[in-house]
């Protein structure tokens, strides 16, 4: 039997092109799993094959539980009753009785031979797929073998891929025996299908497209810098050239434009932009919205946020069909851009210059004159007001020394009595929503002053709610209240 053992292993790794200690594990389990068919009880039996003589020990074991876990004594043994087998047996430690060999018959020589075949299949699969990761392959191509549900499955050699619904270009028509490239979006080892799988609709599928076609990125010319799409219909791409010798528009574009219509063609026809990159945040959003023409803009540092004026006959070029190149300019610079025409801006500043001017006006009891004069300088908070150099305020004509002294006295007077108040509210601020994950001070600050005290006044406030009260994005105010919500549930 021993001889046999090794022979057989030796076969079966030659044969799988797998290690001999994987066949040697499936044996040890095969064996295990037909050695248990010969009890009536559910146990746990642990085979031990020695690899170098092939000789084998099978050995009953029994884990040592928790008095109340003690359910199933065929394989279990109580913690009080240990002592009774080894005096220095430990909460979850193991104790092993080494069994005679037993003949295994007809049907645990199959059941051997079923768990054998099965790991040395999960083996193999694999290897085959280690083999194929060393190869560093982004985009891959095979020719669809079948369809599931509307999903593609590919054949890569010995392995098959899956290309989802979700992740193919709407309107594509694929058929089995079609020749298909795609990313490869990650490596799905828990399944029990194809463990690759794949995507056309992802950003980097366009990446490494314009790599393949265009040799000056890949030798580092021509640089990447994002991709935003709208799979089937509209793409935009940033480019950044490192030689200022190379246009890095006119070269991805290519001689009469073969190189991006190769990667159109690719894409079922998806129409792309390409961007000149700029480290200048307004720069490259104005860049991003062509072909519309800008007027002017305006950035909110605090909320990451744009404000494009563009004329009346811009605007629905600025923001495309269903918003479409808003979108995508929005995807590919990371800002939020509110487009808006001239009569829009004109109106939203008007708006901002009253609220700050009755700011002024009730904080620091100012007539209108004066309130209006500090807006038209420039102030927009009572921080300026308070901490601006003196030199600075002293610039602005209709005030002299007395009067800036006395400003800003009274701003920072202002400030003192709003976070005295802050500092009174948040004192009734409930310890579980100060603690709620997510939680900051500047949020529960927010929330204090629009009387959000408790875990349960959060949780029945609608997104659109508190992104207002605390200027926070959609995404983070659902996974707050959702957050808020959980006791709810449990």
């Amino acid at each position: 039997m021993s001889r046999e053992i090794l022979l057989l292993v030796d076969a079966l790794a030659r044969e799988k092109n797998v290690e001999k200690d994987v066949v040697f594990t499936a044996l040890e389990m095969a064996l295990a799993s037909a050695t248990k068919k010969t009890y009536e009880d559910e146990v746990d039996i642990r085979v031990d094959i020695d690899r170098d003589s092939g000789d084998y020990r099978s050995f009953r074991v029994w884990t040592v539980v928790e008095d109340n876990d003690h359910e199933e004594p065929s394989r279990q043994i109580a913690i009080t009753d240990a002592p009774e087998y080894d005096p220095e047996l430990q909460l979850g430690e193991t104790w092993e009785v080494e069994l005679e060999p037993i003949e295994f018959g007809r049907i645990g020589a199959q059941a051997a031979k079923q768990v054998i075949l099965q790991k040395i299949r999960d083996a193999e699969r694999e290897q085959n797929l280690n083999d194929f990761l060393q190869r560093r392959e982004h985009i891959v191509s095979g020719s669809i073998k079948r369809l599931e549900r509307g999903n593609a499955i590919l054949e890569l050699g010995k392995l098959e891929a899956i290309l989802p619904r979700d992740q193919m270009i709407p309107k594509e028509n694929l058929r089995v025996g079609d020749r298909v490239r795609a990313f490869l979006l990650r490596v799905d080892r828990l399944g029990r299908g194809p463990m690759l799988v794949l995507s056309r609709t992802a950003p980097e599928f366009m990446a490494k497209l314009f790599e393949m076609e265009v040799p000056e990125i890949e030798n580092g010319l021509i640089e990447l810098k994002g991709v935003a799409r709208d799979p089937g219909m509209r793409a935009k791409i940033a480019v950044k050239s490192n030689d200022p010798r190379v246009d890095p528009q006119g070269t991805c574009i290519g001689v009469r434009g073969t190189r991006v219509n190769a990667v159109t063609n690719e894409i079922a026809g998806e129409r792309v932009d390409i961007i000149l990159w700029s480290d200048d945040p307004a720069q490259f959003v104005i860049g991003a919205l062509s072909p519309a023409d800008v007027n002017s803009i305006v950035v909110d540092e605090d909320n990451h946020a744009m404000d494009v004026v563009v004329d009346e006959d811009n605007l629905a070029m600025a923001i495309g069909r269903g918003g479409q190149n808003v979108k995508l300019a929005s995807e590919l610079t990371g800002w939020k851009i509110n487009i808006m025409t001239v009569n829009q801006a004109e109106e939203k500043n008007e708006a901002e210059f009253t609220k700050v001017r009755e700011l002024f006006m009730h904080a620091l009891d100012l007539d209108e004159d004066v309130a209006e004069a500090l807006v038209q300088e420039g102030f927009n908070t009572l921080e300026e007001v308070a901490y601006v150099p003196l030199n600075e305020m002293l610039e602005i004509e209709v005030f002299d020394e007395d009067t800036v002294n006395e400003l800003r006295s009274r701003a920072r007077d202002a400030l003192l009595t709003q976070a005295i108040a802050r500092e009174e509210k948040l004192e009734h601020q409930s310890e579980d929503l100060k603690n709620l994950e997510g939680m900051t001070a500047e949020l529960a600050t927010a929330l204090a002053e629009h009387d959000i005290h408790t875990r349960d006044d959060l949780a029945e406030l609608a997104v659109d709610e508190l992104m207002e009260m605390t200027g926070i994005g959609e995404d983070g105010a659902k996974q707050l209240i959702m957050k808020a919500r959980e006791h709810w549930f449990a």
